[in-house]
């Protein structure tokens, strides 16, 4: 952008004043279901130079993109399919899948947590339901062995593993998995210092009633009679509603971590309050909510690292037209919105 301010051209990188707490905080998930993405050097080198984003979370592991993000200072989560879940509860399958896709491209590619599957709750498979907490034990076990006692193990989880979860004091998790998959995980998580993942999304849970509180517009709010808290974000009574169900195991002193959350651009014709517009009115507020070190009304000045659903639209994504446009960047890079993650570059006559 070239601005007169006198003689001589004289370009000065300005980084945007929000981008201290942003950079402490944000990611942005990097899917790959399109056929018109960029190549991932591309998207690394742009993430990198362009933006003050730094950390990504992926899908997968996939060594093309793992390997792209050596030397760019950006901190990757990848992730183990739920297939290799089995295996990884074992010793000699954990100590296999680190050698295979940790050893190659750490600590030049800063792998900062490993997502054992996605979701596994949701697919009610019983052998991956009951080999979930027992995989994320060995295969930190392995990560120590190998050298690697800083990366992370954790397993991301949609609300779904809630029940009663307004208000946020009347939460607890599923029946069942209570005392069966969530207290022995969040013991884990608490000797491991690593974060409980989440995926919290009020676009999921709005209506037309409910937009101004989806995107923490003015709005008489929802009280809680359980704790007399009166919430007017929905994405802070979604992360109170988890602190409360973690607190009745005993556990909330457990980190959580956003792994995903977003609001998409397009969704079915006549769907209100789908637009770019709305999309960069949420993380708009997202980034100002997390950076801002101010926690929720349950969990007071808590940071929350969290990761923006997602990089790109992807269109080979199968369900309803949303899921395929949460995208915050063209494939070209351009951005679908302003949000203020883009490096200013002012241009000065001197």
């Amino acid at each position: 952008m070239a601005t007169p301010w006198g003689g001589d051209l004289v370009i000065i990188c300005i980084f945007l004043a929000i981008a201290a707490p942003l950079t402490t905080a944000i990611g942005v998930n990097y899917g790959t279901k399109g056929d018109n993405l960029p190549p991932p050097a591309t998207v690394a080198a742009f993430l990198a130079n362009r933006t003050i984003i730094d950390r990504v979370k992926l899908f997968d592991n996939n060594p093309d993109i793992v390997r792209a993000f050596a030397g760019t200072g950006i901190s990757v989560m990848v992730t183990a399919a739920n297939g290799d879940i089995p295996s990884l509860a074992t010793k000699e399958g954990a100590a296999a899948w680190v050698a295979a896709n940790v050893a190659p491209y750490y600590p030049a590619t800063e792998i900062s947590l490993v997502a054992v599957g996605n979701e596994i709750m949701d697919t009610a498979d019983q052998n991956l339901i009951g080999n979930l907490v027992p995989a994320m034990r060995t295969l930190k076990a392995a990560l120590v062995a190998a050298g690697y006692r800083r990366i992370r193990v954790s397993t991301p989880s949609s609300l779904g593993i809630l029940v009663d979860s307004q208000p946020p004091s009347a939460t607890r998790f599923r029946d069942g998995w209570d005392a069966a998959v969530f207290a022995p995980m969040l013991q884990f998580l608490r000797r491991t210092s690593s974060p409980l993942v989440v995926n919290a999304y009020p676009y999921f849970g709005y209506n037309g009633d409910t937009l101004p509180y989806a995107l923490a517009r003015p709005n008489p709010g929802v009280r809680d009679a359980g704790t007399g808290i009166t919430y007017t974000s929905m994405f802070q009574a979604q992360l109170d509603s988890v602190y409360s169900a973690m607190k009745k195991l005993g556990f909330e002193d457990v980190e959580i971590l956003v792994g995903e959350t977003g609001w998409p651009t397009k969704a079915m014709d006549g769907q209100i309050g789908v637009s770019p517009a709305e999309a960069a009115e949420y993380i708009r507020y997202l980034i100002g909510e997390v950076g801002s070190g101010s926690g929720t009304p349950l969990m007071p000045k808590r940071t929350f690292e969290t990761y923006i659903f997602a990089l790109f639209n992807e269109d080979l994504k199968p369900g309803p037209v949303a899921e395929r446009n949460f995208g915050m960047f063209q494939p070209d890079l351009t951005p679908m919105y302003d949000v203020g993650i883009m490096k200013k570059d002012t241009v000065r006559n001197a």
